[in-house]
């Protein structure tokens, strides 16, 4: 008969009927056990097969075989995967299963078939199935209504928190961390004590998770919110150590890592980061891990700072994760999210209902007995009597009736009487069958106080817990940082000292101590610099010091920030590291100019200068909060481009210089200050095919004279005086009269008698010289030689050193 259904209706109703199947059958562990219906079968199945701790092991495809054929009807390698994540100890806080053979590896290494492993039950597992036989759980037929199987075990550990669970349903997830046996078993007394214990109280007792991995966890307030609502968050950090050699050299040698991390994963991640050169000074990475522990060793180069190298991993590797906590578990066939009390309230609860159905299932048996002994009793009072009156008896069934009429037994004593063996006679026995029905009549009583009285009960489920943790609590193995090693600021650890920051046209950026380069006179040739590419050249050459902030502008106008510190220290004549490798830079986009700053003082100013004489000011303050990807720090027209970033105040005043060897000078306070995303307004009007090359300001710090310097090595020193302050937007005046032996302006800085140059030539010669050795020349001269040049080299940049005196003053 066909029957009209809506197919929404139904595709609903099959779907929660599905969904439900997934959540209680598969995917989430029952709250009582703390297991899955797969675990609970593989032991129950083991526990049948007499597969227990004591006994020789048995094939794991004999244990897998009996779970698929009696109980779970899936595939065999979903439970032997299952199976021998109960054996690994790198997974389990406390296995479940003892395995022989090859189960696997922190490596992610496969397991060997399960015809090569053998099995059997952990010890502790013992704990799970015990009375299992005296009625204290629910039995339901299994899938072929052949056999019957447990809905649950009636533990006596605290599974769901000991070794944690994981799983994903239709819907919904879990994710249990797993918990120090002997800590939870302290808050269950505790709780059992006192019902109305909070959880402040309860986590003086449990600490927090307790991983098998061991390592580091921190984030109190993740892990009290998840104990108070059941979702939370921590982190989990690697433990490692810094090892000196014989030779100078460090190491750093992780010695635990994060719960399921892939330890071979973690390697070749490590050895990517090296690869890319995101990550510097590692001259080798090997792992030396055996059965003894993990042992991953990290050799550095020398002069390489362990602790950057140790940040740079936390950061970019997964030796720092996070683990989201979800305690979500089935509760009365339903999926329910926890708090950490009710996880414990709940397996109290749970073992109270064994130990009560396992007290009056102990309860029958004993006064059953009992009523047994009393009759052997009565007959043993009146044995003579017994005795005559079953010789005299014509059959059996006649003596059971005399006895039950004579001495008003029931049948069932009547037929002990009759089974009642004549060496029962004795006095000795006689006085053992007196003894064991006194005994008996005592367990009554007592079996009767634990039903009836709840501290009784109480004090059960007390001795039990105390047992257990008698003879399975072992030490924490995670340790939890009191506070997050984030606070630690790594700068502390970094001297303030001075650098030189060098960044070439293709992108390579590095920072060396200004120690390395030595005063020289003017004239001279200069020390080897940068190591660079045929067709690179140094673009930017500034000194800082290693606590200031370095802002990267980029020819299309963004912003980047770095510390100075976290820029890859190399030697002097080293290429250094590329620059895509600390930023996130996009297709022909480089940075054209790099700034140093303290802070980002509100008082102060930005002022952009753009290759086509634009200009903008904007407060600092408005580039402090800082984005992954940059900001935009100035838009700019087609074809335009970024060339620098100044500081300014409202009294500064503005050079712009350009190649052709044309300067305007305006006052600050002539571009008014716009936003972020703004353009700007027109600084300098260009002559045909002119650029400009610099910005240069004048701030009032002491500074009178105006450093230029071509590309041909020329320079000269000018007095400011020498140029009159123009309107913004005008055609300026000349500032260097250029040659073919000078060559174009390659641009212009302020300084004064105590600072020094250091300048870069295309041969990659370094040359640093002091300021007061450069001649102070007119506005329309070309200056003096600063550099002696080799063939068709030219110079490609320079900067100016700050004096120590300057500095302290």
């Amino acid at each position: 008969m066909l029957q009209s259904i809506h197919i929404e209706e139904e595709i609903k109703k099959s779907y929660l009927e599905y969904s439900l199947s997934v959540i209680i059958g598969r995917a989430l562990p029952d709250v009582r056990d703390g297991l899955k219906p797969v675990h609970r079968r593989i032991l129950y199945a083991m526990h049948d097969l007499g597969n227990t701790y004591n006994r020789p092991y048995k094939k794991s495809a004999r244990i897998v075989g009996d779970v698929i054929g009696k109980y779970h009807p899936h595939g065999d390698a979903a439970v032997y995967d299952a199976l021998v994540r109960m054996a690994q100890d790198f997974n389990m806080r406390h296995p479940l299963v003892d395995g022989q053979g090859n189960f696997g590896s922190l490596d992610g290494d496969a397991p060997a078939a399960m015809r090569y492993t053998e099995s059997r039950m952990a010890r502790i597992s013992g704990e799970f199935l015990a009375d299992i036989d005296k009625q204290t759980v629910n039995f339901r037929a299994n899938y072929d209504n052949t056999l019957h199987e447990p809905e649950v075990l009636p533990t006596k550990v605290p599974n769901l928190l000991v070794n944690g669970a994981s799983g994903i349903a239709v819907g919904m997830a879990t994710n249990i961390p797993p918990h120090n046996l002997g800590e939870v078993t302290d808050a269950l007394l505790a709780l059992l004590d006192d019902p109305s214990l909070g959880l402040d109280q309860l986590l003086h007792y449990i600490k927090g998770p307790d991983f098998p991995t061991a390592a580091l966890m921190y984030g109190r307030q993740g892990m009290r919110q998840a104990y108070a609502t059941g979702r939370g968050s921590i982190k989990l950090r690697s433990r490692l150590h810094v090892e000196e050699s014989k030779k100078g050299r460090e190491s750093i040698v992780i010695t635990e890592i994060p719960f399921a991390l892939n330890k071979a994963s973690l390697v070749e991640k490590i050895a990517q980061l090296v690869n890319e050169g995101k990550l510097e000074g590692i001259s080798d990475l090997r792992d030396e891990s055996d059965r003894n522990g993990i042992r991953i060793v990290i050799d550095l180069k020398r002069n390489t700072l362990s602790d950057i190298v140790i940040n740079t991993l936390y950061k970019y590797t997964a030796l720092e994760t996070s683990y989201g906590i979800n305690l979500l578990a089935v509760v009365n066939n339903r999926p329910q999210l926890l708090s950490l009390k009710q996880i414990l309230e709940l397996f109290l609860e749970h073992r109270k209902e064994v130990i009560l159905r396992r007290s009056r299932y102990d309860l029958d048996k004993a006064e059953k007995r009992a009523h047994i002994l009393e009759g052997l009793r009565i007959a043993l009072d009146n044995i003579d009597e017994v005795v005559r009156l079953i010789r005299a008896s014509a059959t059996p069934a006649e003596a059971k009736a005399g006895l039950m009429q004579r001495f008003e037994l029931s049948e069932v004593q009547s037929q002990a009487i009759l089974d009642m063996r004549l060496h029962r006679l004795t006095n000795l026995e006689r006085d053992k069958l007196l003894e064991e029905y006194r005994a008996v009549l005592e367990r009554i009583e007592y079996l009767k106080s634990i039903i009836e009285q709840s501290e009784v009960l109480r004090g059960v489920v007390r001795d039990e817990l105390q047992e257990l943790r008698k003879t399975f609590a072992s030490p924490r193995r995670t340790e939890i940082l009191e506070s997050d090693p984030n606070e630690i600021d790594i700068e502390d650890l970094i001297p303030d000292e001075e650098v030189v920051i060098t960044l070439t046209r293709n992108g390579y950026i590095k920072r060396t101590p200004l120690s390395a380069y030595q005063q020289q006179k003017r004239g001279g040739k200069g020390v080897s610099g940068a190591n660079v590419a045929q067709k690179d050249f140094v673009t930017d050459l500034m000194t800082g010091t290693n606590h200031q902030y370095l802002l990267l502008f980029t020819n299309k106008g963004r912003m980047h920030q770095l510390k100075v510190y976290q820029i890859p220290e190399g030697r002097r004549t080293a290429r250094g590291t590329h620059i895509a490798n600390l930023l996130p830079l996009d297709k022909e986009e480089y940075v054209a100019t790099v700034l140093c700053m303290k802070d980002f003082d509100a008082n102060h100013s930005f002022l952009f200068a753009t290759k086509k004489g634009m200009v903008k000011r904007s407060a600092v303050h408005l580039y402090r909060n800082y984005r992954p990807h940059g900001l935009i720090a100035v838009n700019l027209r087609d074809g335009d481009e970024l060339i620098a970033v100044r500081e300014v105040d409202e009294e500064s005043e503005i050079f712009l210089i350009t190649h052709h060897g044309v300067a305007i000078r305006f006052a600050c306070s002539e571009v008014r200050s716009m936003g972020r995303g703004a353009a700007g307004v027109k600084g300098i009007a260009l002559r045909q095919e002119d650029a400009v090359v610099s910005c240069v300001i004048i701030n009032g710090d002491g500074r009178d004279q105006l450093l230029t310097v071509s590309e041909q090595g020329y320079g000269k020193r000018t007095a400011i005086d020498y140029y009159r302050q123009q309107s913004r937007g005008g055609k300026g005046i000349i500032n260097m009269r250029l040659t073919s032996k000078t060559g174009g302006v390659l641009g212009a800085m302020m300084v004064d008698e105590t600072d020094e140059l250091i300048m870069l030539t295309s041969m990659h010669k370094m040359l640093r010289i002091g300021t007061a050795d450069i001649r102070i020349c007119g506005r329309a001269t070309q200056g003096v030689k600063l550099v002696s040049l080799d063939s068709e080299a030219t110079v490609v940049c320079f900067d100016r050193i700050v004096s120590e005196e300057a500095l302290s003053s």
